[in-house]
């Protein structure tokens, strides 16, 4: 029997974030992927590789989310970069057609290309229209840090306080990602159920953050989710493909390494 896993996320040109980091993380785990765009981000190498962002129409995100739904059953979602109000709203519209097994949610906060006064804009539409409906959430340090209100986050105690406020949000689960910046030799994250904590380590690998990271986890969780498993063993499992992606990782011509999903 094959597993399905959707993702609905924006394309990263170089291949090492987002939906084509997905799909690759999906095959490697053994489920069948299928993905819908939700924007175009291409780094521009002649401006310090920063972010160039074009949004998907709305209806031509609502037609691919029609086909996927229609051309096989899904079950289980995993939710990326959406990058505008508008998306949002197609979005949430769209997945309240039917019934989901597992939401999970990658909360991009900030659509690296867009103007301040639209990046606030997108934040408002996925707080209010796209976090109730996670499963699981996996913000990571920033991320926790604005959705939880907190000014800092600088030890794993005040990791899960921010999870803790979080999950007052609307998501069931909150995976909460220390990565290299919180301080301490290892990587932490945590998962909060909506009553208790779990933590999660292994040893940092380096001290820079890699291209694609966020994305893997999450699409691992979500494939395992898919597979059956249950939301802990999901979560330990993406850390493990997650750990060794980064320590497999791929350079290129860029400031930055990005992360193999086939290490």
């Amino acid at each position: 029997m094959v597993e399905f896993a959707y993702v609905i996320a924006g394309s990263e040109a170089t291949g090492g974030a987002g939906l084509q980091a997905d799909l690759k993380t999906f095959q490697q785990l053994g489920v069948y992927g299928v993905g819908t765009i939700t924007c175009i981000v291409s780094f521009d190498p002649k401006n310090g590789w920063g972010h160039r962002f074009v949004p998907i129409a709305p209806e031509v995100i609502a037609d691919q989310i029609e086909a996927a739904t229609a051309a096989h059953t899904l079950e289980v979602v995993k939710i990326g970069m959406l990058g505008t109000p508008a998306t949002i709203d197609t979005v949430a519209e769209s997945l309240s057609r039917q019934s989901w097994r597992h939401v999970v949610v990658d909360p991009v906060l900030i659509c690296k290309g867009q103007e301040p006064g639209a990046a606030l804009d997108t934040d408002n539409a996925l707080r209010t229209h796209i976090l109730p409906l996670a499963t699981v959430l996996t913000p990571n340090l920033f991320e926790a840090r604005t959705l939880s209100g907190m000014d800092s986050i600088a030890s794993v105690e005040d990791l899960a306080q921010a999870a803790r406020r979080i999950a007052d949000l609307g998501p069931r689960y909150v995976v909460a990602k220390g990565g290299v910046e919180l301080p301490g030799d290892d990587a932490v994250d945590l998962v909060f159920d909506g009553s208790d904590i779990t933590v999660l380590r292994s040893p940092k690998i380096g001290e820079e953050r890699v291209s694609g990271a966020g994305c893997t986890l999450a699409a691992a969780i979500t494939a395992e989710l898919a597979k059956g498993s249950d939301v802990l063993d999901a979560v330990s499992r993406a850390k493990d493909l997650t750990t060794a992606g980064i320590l497999g990782r791929v350079s290129a011509n860029t400031p930055f390494d990005t992360v193999w999903q086939g290490a």
